[in-house]
């Protein structure tokens, strides 16, 4: 029965998604090949924050849901090797809001998730760091390198429109 939980939120947030949801944002379950949306898979874009590094990136994320979705959050990847302190070399999403014994409530909804992704990109948790080589260049004084880091990476993920 929980699976049928766990599809039937996932068809009221897609329902809630196509209706409203942030401007320049992507959010959508992957499609088979027989043509069927799998819900428990959706691929997203993440736009990055204007006036920030980040900005002109598209940076795309995959959210994967288990059968007890909503008790427990969906798994969040970037692509593997994902320049960010707070993304493992895995693309694996370290945000409090996403761990079971930290922020996540089944209240939380894609919407809230991709958007708080989007708020860590520039305000990164270095005392949660994932990356060793990235979280030294940010807690150095001289945040040059890591800036232009970013910066690069951006231009790697530009709008497919």
């Amino acid at each position: 029965m929980a699976g049928g939980i766990a599809r039937g939120r996932l068809a009221e947030e897609r329902k809630a998604w196509r209706k409203n949801h942030p401007h320049g944002f992507v959010a959508r379950p992957e499609t088979g090949p027989d043509g069927s949306a799998n819900l428990m898979v959706w691929r997203c874009i993440i736009p990055g924050k204007p006036g920030t590094d980040w900005e002109g990136g598209h940076y795309p994320l995959i959210m994967l849901f288990s059968e007890d979705y909503p008790s427990q959050p969906p798994k969040c990847k970037f692509p593997p090797g994902f320049f960010h302190i707070n993304v493992y070399p895995s693309g694996d999403v370290c945000l409090s809001i996403l761990n079971t014994g930290l922020g996540w409530s089944p209240a939380i909804t894609v919407t809230q998730i991709l958007v708080g992704i989007q708020e860590l990109l520039d305000e990164p948790n270095p005392s949660s760091s994932a990356q060793f080589e990235c979280h030294k260049l940010y807690v150095q004084k001289d945040k040059t390198e890591y800036k232009k880091r970013v910066k690069a990476q951006a231009k790697q993920y530009p709008a497919l429109l």
